[in-house]
C-alpha cells in the first residue's frame, strides 16, 4: 500500500511550487538590485581610475612591459601620464618621432592593462562634501540592499537552497500525483517518487518560517527607491553598511594577498582558504580578509588575532562563534574589559542569531543560570572571570584586549589560562603589534600553546617582523590597514556604550532634577575619577598610542575637554576653542600635524568641525552625541577627506538609558528623520542643516521624559 495518496501529493506539490516561486522571485529581485548597483558603480570606477591614471607618470608603463618600452620619445612629445597614452589614438602616437608600430602597440596595450588593473582594485570613494549625480545614483541603488537588513543574505541563501532542491525533487515526485501515471510507473520509478515526496515534505516542515523569511526580504527589495536626499542622509547615518556592501559587490581582491593573509606560510594559508565557514547563524557579511581570519581561527583552534584597530576583530570572532554554534557547540564565553561589555552584548545579538548573556552586575546569577541551561554566549569581565566555575562544555573562549592577561602572575591571567585549558577553541584579540613586544607575546602564547615560544629567539620579533610571523604562524595572525586597504570602508563608526558609574548616575539624576539639559549631556564627566566614559576614552587613546596613531577628541563643552586633557597621558594639542582667532587655530593644527607619531588634539566640536584640515588624525572620539547631526558629520569630515592616507575610525561615547539614547532615537529614527525632512521647502532641502533638530522643544521633551522615567520631581526655581 502506498504511503502517499494522490490528493496528498498534489497538495504537497502545489505548496512546494508556491514556495519555489516565492524563492525565485526573491532571487530575481536580488539579482536585479545587484545589477543596478554594478551599473551605477561603473561610471564611478571609471572616473576614479582615470583620476589615478592622470597622476601616474608614463614611466610606470615600464613596470607592465618588463622594462622593454622606450618612453623617452613619448614624454618629449607631451605624453607624460598613463592617461594621456590611454586616450591617444594609434595615429596620434605613431606620428611621434621615434615611435614605431611596435612601440605604439606596446604603449597602448600597457596603458589598457594598467587601466583595467586600477579599475579592478579600487572601491568607489563616496565624498559627502561632493554629492554629484553619479555618486547619488550609486547610493540610491545601494540603499535598497542596505535597508533590506542583515537577514537578506540568509534569505537569499535559503531561497537558493529551496529552488535547487525543489527543482530537482518535484519532477521525481510527480508520478504519485496522478493515478494513471502512478499505475504506469515501474517499481523503481515509484520508489524514487516516494523518496522525493518524503524529502519535499521534510523541506516543507518549516514552510511557514521559510516563507516569512523570503517574503520579508522580497518586500524589502520591492520598497520604493528613495530620492537622492534621503539616500545621502541614510549614508551619513550608516556609512559603514554602505561601504561593506560596496566592497562585497565590487568583488575586490586585496592588493597584496600575502599581506592580507598575514604572511602565513603557503601550505597553512591554503588550508585556511579551504576551511568551510557556516553563515546560517551570522547576520553580517564578511570582507575577504575577515572571512580569512575566521577560517584561520577555526583551522588553528587556539590563536591570537592581532589585526590593527578598526579592521573588525569583533566581527571575525562572532563569525567563528556563529560557525561553531551552527555545528553543535552549545556554550561559549567572551572575556573583555568592563568598558566594552555592552558593546559585545549588542554586537553578538545584532550580528548573529546567538543569544548573549551578561555575567556582570546584579543580574549575573540569573544570567549565568540561563546560560548554563539554554546555551549561547556568555560575556564576562576580566575581574569577574576568576569567580566563574569551569564549564567543561565551553566550545570557544574569546578574550578581548588580551594584553590585559600578559602578566602570568596576576589573578586575571591565571583565570584566563584556566579557561583556555577547557575550551575547544580559543581566540585572543589585541590590536597591539606583538612583534614589537615579544615578552608580552610570549605570555599570551603560553596560555594557548605552551612551549611554542621556546623556538623563537628574542631578536626575531624586533629585527625580522616577517620572519617572526612565519615562525609564530600557527598561533598569530595580524593584518595592518594598508594590507587590506581596498577591503576597508572609507569611514568606520563605532558607538561605544558605557553604563553610568554610581557617581555618574548621581550627577545625572541631579541634572535631571535641575532641568538642565546641558548638565545632563555632560554629567558622565562630572566625577572624572569614576567616569565610565572617561575610562573608555583613555583606553582608546592608549591603544592609539601603542600603534602610533593621532587622535582628535571632540566635545561641545570646554569643561569636558579640560577633564579629558587632565586624564590622558599623551602629547596634547589645543584645545581648539571658539575664542581662538583663525591664525591661532591654524597654528595649533599645524603643530598637531607636524608632531611625530602619536598625539591628541582637543577641540570643541563646533570649532574643530568647520574649516580646518585635520587629516593627520585617523581616530576621532566624540565625547557626547550632538543635537545637530551635521555638526558631527562636519567634524568627522575634517579628518575623513581626500588626502587621508588611513581609514578613519570614529568612536562616539554613549550612555544607555540617558539623554544620549533619547537623542539618538529622536535624531536617527529614519522614518521621523525623512518625514521631517520631506515636509520642508525645496530651499531647506538643499541645505544640510535642514535635518538638524536644535530647538528648545527638543530639550524640553527629553528633560520631561527623563524626569518621568526616573520619577524625579523638578526642583523649585530659586527666587
Amino acid at each position: 500500500m502506498e504511503s502517499w495518496s494522490t490528493g496528498d501529493v498534489r497538495s504537497l506539490l502545489r505548496r512546494a511550487a508556491r514556495l519555489a516561486g516565492d524563492a525565485r522571485e526573491l532571487l530575481a529581485e536580488h539579482d536585479k538590485a545587484v545589477a543596478q548597483v554594478r551599473a551605477a558603480l561603473e561610471p564611478l570606477r571609471g572616473r576614479h581610475a582615470r583620476a589615478e591614471l592622470a597622476a601616474m607618470p608614463v614611466s610606470r608603463l615600464k613596470d607592465v612591459t618588463g622594462g622593454r618600452l622606450r618612453f623617452g620619445a613619448l614624454e618629449e612629445a607631451g605624453y607624460t601620464t598613463v592617461l594621456s597614452v590611454l586616450d591617444a589614438t594609434a595615429y596620434e602616437l605613431q606620428k611621434v618621432p621615434g615611435v614605431g608600430p611596435q612601440t605604439r602597440w606596446q604603449a597602448q596595450r600597457a596603458a589598457q592593462r594598467m587601466a583595467q588593473a586600477v579599475r579592478d582594485s579600487k572601491i568607489a570613494h563616496i565624498d559627502v562634501e561632493n554629492q554629484d549625480a553619479d555618486t547619488t545614483r550609486l547610493l540610491i541603488a545601494l540603499h535598497r540592499l542596505v535597508v533590506a537588513g542583515p537577514d537578506l543574505p540568509r534569505a537569499r541563501h535559503t531561497a537558493e537552497v529551496v529552488v535547487q532542491r525543489l527543482d530537482r525533487l518535484i519532477p521525481h515526485a510527480r508520478p504519485l500525483s496522478n493515478w494513471l501515471r502512478r499505475m504506469l510507473s515501474g517499481k523503481r520509478r515509484r520508489a524514487r517518487a516516494e523518496e522525493a515526496t518524503e524529502r519535499i515534505a521534510g523541506l516543507l516542515a518549516d514552510e511557514t518560517e521559510t516563507r516569512l523569511l523570503i517574503a520579508q526580504a522580497t518586500t524589502d527589495l520591492l520598497r520604493p527607491l528613495p530620492d537622492g536626499t534621503q539616500a545621502w542622509i541614510d549614508f551619513e547615518i550608516r556609512a559603514a553598511d554602505y561601504y561593506n556592501l560596496l566592497a562585497e559587490l565590487s568583488a575586490l581582491a586585496a592588493p597584496d594577498q600575502a599581506a592580507a593573509e598575514g604572511f602565513l606560510p603557503a601550505d597553512l594559508a591554503e588550508r585556511v582558504r579551504e576551511q568551510a565557514l557556516d553563515d546560517s547563524l551570522r547576520r553580517v557579511s564578511l570582507r575577504g580578509y575577515q572571512a580569512f581570519g575566521a577560517r584561520f581561527a577555526l583551522v588553528q583552534r587556539r590563536v591570537i588575532l592581532g589585526d590593527e584597530m578598526g579592521l573588525g576583530k569583533t566581527i571575525q570572532a562572532i563569525a567563528v562563534l556563529a560557525h561553531l554554534h551552527a555545528n553543535g557547540t552549545t556554550h561559549s564565553l567572551v572575556v573583555c574589559p568592563a568598558s566594552v561589555l555592552i558593546n559585545w552584548l549588542r554586537e553578538i545579538e545584532a550580528r548573529s542569531s546567538l543569544r548573549a548573556y551578561r555575567l556582570h552586575g546584579d543580574e549575573r546569577p540569573l544570567a549565568q543560570a540561563a546560560w548554563l541551561e539554554n546555551g549561547g554566549v556568555a560575556v564576562i569581565t576580566f575581574d569577574g572571570l576568576h569567580r566563574l566555575d569551569l564549564v567543561p562544555q565551553v566550545g570557544m573562549l574569546v578574550v578581548d584586549e588580551a594584553h590585559y592577561a600578559k602578566n602570568p602572575e596576576t589573578r586575571r591571567s591565571k583565570a584566563v589560562a584556566r579557561w583556555c585549558r577547557v575550551a575547544g577553541w580559543a581566540m585572543f584579540m589585541t590590536g597591539t603589534p606583538m612583534e614589537n613586544r615579544v615578552e608580552e607575546f610570549r605570555a599570551l602564547v603560553d596560555h594557548l600553546q605552551p612551549g611554542l615560544f621556546s623556538k623563537i629567539e628574542l631578536g626575531d620579533g624586533i629585527e625580522r617582523a616577517q620572519e617572526f610571523r612565519r615562525i609564530v604562524a600557527p598561533v598569530y595572525l595580524r593584518r595592518n590597514q594598508e594590507d587590506v586597504a581596498t577591503e576597508l570602508p572609507e569611514l568606520v563608526h563605532v558607538d561605544e556604550w558605557e553604563e553610568f558609574s554610581a557617581a555618574d548616575a548621581a550627577a545625572y539624576r541631579q541634572a535631571v532634577e535641575s532641568g538642565s539639559f546641558m548638565a545632563m549631556r555632560r554629567a558622565a564627566y562630572a566625577v572624572p575619577e569614576q567616569s565610565a566614559k572617561l575610562e573608555r576614552l583613555c583606553e582608546l587613546v592608549d591603544e592609539a598610542a601603542r600603534t602610533g596613531l593621532k587622535v582628535i577628541v571632540f566635545s561641545y563643552f570646554r569643561d569636558v575637554l579640560t577633564t579629558v586633557g587632565a586624564a590622558i597621558d599623551s602629547p596634547i594639542h589645543g584645545p581648539l576653542r571658539g575664542d581662538l582667532g583663525p591664525e591661532r587655530r591654524q597654528a595649533v593644527v599645524d603643530a598637531f600635524t607636524a608632531a611625530r607619531g602619536h598625539a591628541v588634539l582637543l577641540a570643541q566640536i563646533q570649532t574643530g568641525g568647520v574649516g580646518l584640515n585635520l587629516q593627520a588624525a585617523s581616530i576621532v572620539i566624540i565625547c557626547e552625541p550632538q543635537v545637530k547631526p551635521t555638526v558631527e558629520s562636519q567634524a568627522v569630515a575634517r579628518a575623513h577627506r581626500i588626502g587621508q592616507v588611513r581609514r578613519v575610525q570614529v568612536h562616539r561615547l554613549l550612555t544607555p538609558g540617558s539623554v544620549d539614547e533619547r537623542l539618538l532615537r529622536i535624531l536617527h529614527a529614519k522614518a521621523e528623520l525623512f518625514d521631517a525632512y520631506a515636509r520642508r521647502s525645496h530651499l531647506a532641502e538643499s541645505t544640510p542643516d535642514a535635518i538638524d533638530v536644535s530647538d528648545e522643544a527638543l530639550a524640553e521633551r527629553i528633560v520631561k521624559e527623563e524626569r518621568e522615567r526616573l520619577a524625579v520631581v523638578a526642583k523649585p526655581t530659586q527666587a
